[in-house]
């Protein structure tokens, strides 16, 4: 008894020992449904077996046949990728997606953290008035750029005008008293006077000089110069006005000062703050976990939302000595360069810091990555640039528009580098309607 083919015009008849999967799958179910439909006609036939029975056995024949046509359906291409997860495009599809090789890209590895700016605290003032008394001029406003030693506001002190009069009153002591010590060492040359009325006069004098020198340093603890207090002792004219300065050089960042407003020394506000912006803060709050990789001294970049594109360089100067029980972070502070005065305190920022050498690794870039509905990360491969397949990958580190790929990706296949959304969204139109 000869064997025919049951698959005319397939490859079997030009190469017996080739069969790919499908083929193999489709022939061993058509042969499987065509042995049990010969078996049931022959025990129907020699064993009497019933005719429903028969029918039974030919449907379920049948649909083995059908189940194994719909597996070998949804098997295709090498290394049997499933076909539910590609898809084919076409040319005009194709405009859409962007095909790379799969390259290395150098991450370095970084810290980050966000935070605020914030003003120096260490080169901050707050400018009091060292008496109490009335403002009566203001020369600054804030944001104006002051030197040190520069007039911000004055005021009308009644103990500058107090400290002056006793000055003046000493001086026309000693001018007195000189005159006097003058004429007695004339009449005591003469024995006109007594030696005890002679060492009257010169007691007399070096206490009246004692005391203008006690009150030239007094008015001269207002801010007074020796110039200014020679003038107020030849004129005999005592000025109220004492003019407060800026200990340092930089911006005012507050002004609570009016004309006509009475401070007292060292109560708040403070008529103005001035801060030195050469340099500014960066206050962080840095996980727990992270605490470890971070050291005083460090180097770091900031950047912040003002200035796109723009880094600022700067180093960590304190790091706080407990984490917050709440929050579970841990305080974290960096001095900022900034020559240019751009930064402004409260400005949002964010800090990076290098914590080890950089590693080149697998990667492709942001839009070749698809984030999936349950949280897995895919992308799509190539081999023709036309039929596309879904690729579960695991990232690490991201840096410049680029993904570090730890699993599933080597060097050199082709990816869908732009496009990758779309890819997904056809897949997804493609599968809903099946």
């Amino acid at each position: 008894m000869a064997i025919v083919s049951v698959f005319p015009g397939t490859a079997s008849e030009h190469h017996p020992m080739r069969f790919n999967r499908k083929q193999s799958v489709l022939a061993i179910a058509a042969l499987a449904a065509v042995l049990m439909t010969a078996a049931g006609a022959y025990l129907a036939y020699f064993g009497g077996w019933p005719a429903s029975e028969l029918r039974d056995a030919a449907k379920n024949a049948y649909a083995k046949e059908t189940d194994a046509k719909t597996d070998a359906n949804r098997t295709g291409g090498a290394g049997g990728s499933p076909a539910a997860d590609s898809v084919d495009l076409t040319d005009s599809q194709l405009a859409s997606v962007k095909v790379e090789p799969v390259g290395e890209y150098e991450f370095p590895i970084e810290k980050e953290a966000v935070g605020s700016i914030d003003f120096n605290q260490e080169m901050s003032v707050q400018v009091f008035t060292p008496y109490q008394g009335r403002i009566v001029g203001l020369f600054a406003t804030v944001g104006d750029e002051v030197k040190k030693g520069q007039t911000l506001f004055t005021i009308d002190s009644p103990d500058l005008l107090q400290a002056e009069s006793t000055l003046i009153a000493a001086a026309g002591v000693l001018e007195f008293t000189t005159r006097n010590l003058a004429r007695l060492k004339a009449l005591y040359a003469t024995k006109a006077v007594s030696q005890k009325d002679m060492e009257q006069a010169v007691s007399d004098q070096q206490t009246a000089e004692g005391n203008v020198r006690a009150g030239r340093d007094s008015v001269r603890l207002f801010g007074k110069s020796d110039a200014e207090i020679n003038d107020i002792i030849a004129k005999r004219l005592a000025d109220p006005i004492l003019v407060v300065p800026s200990p340092i050089a930089g911006r005012i960042t507050a002004r609570n000062a009016a004309p006509g407003l009475f401070v007292q020394p060292g109560n708040p506000p403070a008529p103005f703050s001035v801060a030195d912006i050469s340099t500014m803060w960066m206050l962080a709050n840095v996980a727990e976990t992270d605490s470890p990789a971070f050291k005083v001294g460090q180097q770091v970049k900031v950047r912040v939302t003002a200035f796109p594109g723009h880094e600022f360089e700067g180093r960590i100067s304190t790091i706080s000595s407990s984490v917050d029980p709440s929050t579970r972070r841990v305080w974290v502070r960096s001095e900022i360069a900034d020559p240019q005065h751009e930064l402004r305190a409260g400005m949002f920022a964010t800090f990076v810091i290098r914590t080890g050498d950089p590693v080149r690794a697998t990667a492709v870039p942001l839009d070749g990555v698809v984030r999936e509905g349950d949280g897995t990360m895919t992308v799509w491969v190539t081999a023709d640039r036309r039929r596309f397949t879904r690729r579960i990958v695991k990232i690490g580190l991201q840096r410049n528009g680029y993904r570090q790929v730890l699993e599933g990706l080597q060097p050199g296949e082709l990816v869908a580098t732009e496009g990758a959304l779309f890819l997904s969204n056809a897949l997804a139109t493609a599968t809903a309607s099946r």
